[in-house]
């Protein structure tokens, strides 16, 4: 991938993770700035574009793979969107209980969690055929590398905006 790709990963995933941030800093901070579900669905949708403009940019297919892999994509998108919005509704669910988290809630939060982790290899692992049906093995990989390539940018940009668990006292 290129150094372009790179940094467009970067500006992309910082922006769609700004919003997850955003609530765990107000959760934290009860400030009664906020940013609406209305936003929060736009810049996914603007990151979800982003991302496949990305793929499509460093993905080179001849006009009749790009006829069969981009429907395949797409259907993947929409999967890994529900895992999103899984992810989602846990970082609002920790946002919201920040500062007063029990144990109990700590170790609910740490099973979705690997559970959601678990879910994301396993849809790749589902598509791993489904894609090789469409295209070249070696094509098929490099998808595989971009999408993890994205993926890991945003899980480090995810982890790192949203503020650990606080011990109470």
């Amino acid at each position: 991938m290129t150094n372009q790709m790179t940094v467009a990963l970067v500006l992309a995933s910082s922006w769609f993770l700004a919003v997850p941030l955003a609530h765990a800093q107000a959760a934290a901070s009860k400030d009664t700035q906020t940013v609406s579900e209305q936003d929060i669905k736009l810049m996914r949708q603007d990151i979800r574009s982003q991302k496949k403009q990305l793929v499509a940019a460093n993905l080179t297919l001849t006009d009749a793979e790009a006829t069969k892999f981009w429907p395949v994509y797409d259907q993947y998108s929409v999967e890994t969107t529900k895992l999103g919005d899984q992810r989602y509704a846990l970082i609002k669910e920790y946002a919201q209980s920040f500062g007063s988290l029990t144990d109990d809630q700590a170790q609910s939060l740490i099973k979705r969690n690997l559970a959601l982790d678990e879910a994301a290899v396993q849809l790749r692992i589902k598509y791993v055929p489904i894609i090789s049906a469409v295209l070249p093995g070696q094509k098929t990989a490099t998808f595989f590398q971009i999408d993890r390539r994205i993926a890991m940018l945003i899980d480090l940009q995810l982890a790192s905006g949203v503020p650990l668990v606080q011990e109470q006292h």
